[in-house]
């Protein structure tokens, strides 16, 4: 069988201007995509092999559009066939933010993406595209992740139906949370590894497949309280705050911040699902390094809530408890 690697240069040779002979591995993500480089006359190219019975390339294409429209920096896609999954893009080179951030300039770095997300959030529907909606169903399915791959594959934990109806009071709260913001485009995975620097400081965005229309913190806290690294927090609600003085102060501090949190919360229980998920069926054990940092999030801010007691109780007796064990 002719390896998907061989296809993608096949493809580059017949379908694009590009003579290819070889491909080199740029990255592979957290999904099955992979993505590789090549040169032609001095100028370089990326190649994206992303499998369309795993990932959602049409969504890719309309999204890299709506995004161009709004003046979002996003890479061009200069050639595509979405059936086969294989894609030719404008290379944005190899400086991720992440890569650049530290404790003397993070909050400058947050502050120039924050102002870069506010294109993100201007994004409205058109009658040609339409975003899917950050849904009860969609939150359901991410509260699964946690339940599913962390409480049950993971640790096998054995759960008690209060522990049970407990956890469906946090998925309840956290859906009404989600409900009373104003809902704007959503990135969904908006963080420093998949925002990189080009040139000028300029911030070019990648990773916007899975865009819909969502609570307007989501992107925010995915990007403050990033599930890779953690920033001191007087200084991430300095930029919040910051933030939300310049752009978003009809809505009171209190609320702002307490929409912040608890959406937070969310993003942080369904990124340990998937940590979780992409050792036990991915075979990618690195992101199991991430969940106690993740879980920290959670616990930390969840003590400032009185509607959180019982969940961060069941997180601390219980939770951390079998993931030491597996350390």
């Amino acid at each position: 069988m002719t390896s998907r690697i061989t296809q993608l240069i096949d493809w580059l040779n017949e379908a694009t201007p590009y003579k290819v002979e070889q491909l080199d591995l740029v990255s592979g993500d957290a999904s099955f995509r992979r993505y590789y480089r090549f040169q032609k006359s001095e100028q370089p190219y990326i190649a994206v092999d992303a499998p369309p019975e795993t990932e959602n390339n049409e969504a890719f294409l309309r999204n890299a559009e709506l995004y161009q429209k709004a003046n979002v920096r996003v890479p061009s896609i200069l050639h595509f066939d979405s059936a086969l999954g294989f894609m030719c893009l404008e290379d944005f080179g190899d400086l991720l933010l992440s890569q650049v951030l530290t404790d003397d300039n993070y909050q400058s770095y947050y502050s120039h993406a924050l102002d870069c997300l506010l294109g993100i959030q201007s994004i409205s529907e058109t009658k040609d595209h339409s975003l899917p909606p950050y849904d009860d169903a969609l939150l359901r399915r991410d509260f699964s992740l946690f339940t599913d791959w962390l409480i049950g594959t993971h640790l096998r934990m054995e759960v008690s139906e209060s522990e049970v109806e407990m956890l469906e009071k946090v998925f309840h709260l956290l859906s009404s949370n989600f409900d009373e913001q104003p809902q704007v485009a959503v990135h969904r995975d908006f963080h420093s590894r998949n925002i990189m620097l080009l040139e000028d400081d300029e911030l070019g965005i990648i990773d916007f497949q899975d865009t819909a229309v969502g609570p307007l913190t989501y992107d925010t806290v995915s990007l403050l309280r990033d599930c890779y690294v953690r920033w001191p927090d007087d200084g991430v609600i300095s930029v919040l705050k910051s933030h939300h003085q310049q752009y978003f102060d009809q809505f009171s501090w209190e609320l702002f911040k307490r929409w912040f949190d608890l959406t937070g919360i969310q993003r942080h229980i369904k990124a340990i699902g998937i940590f979780a998920r992409l050792h036990h069926r991915d075979g990618k054990s690195i992101y199991l390094q991430d969940i106690p940092r993740t879980l920290s999030y959670i616990v930390d801010i969840g003590k400032q809530y009185h509607e959180l007691t019982d969940f961060i109780r069941f997180l601390e007796n219980r939770v951390i408890v079998e993931l030491r064990k597996l350390q």
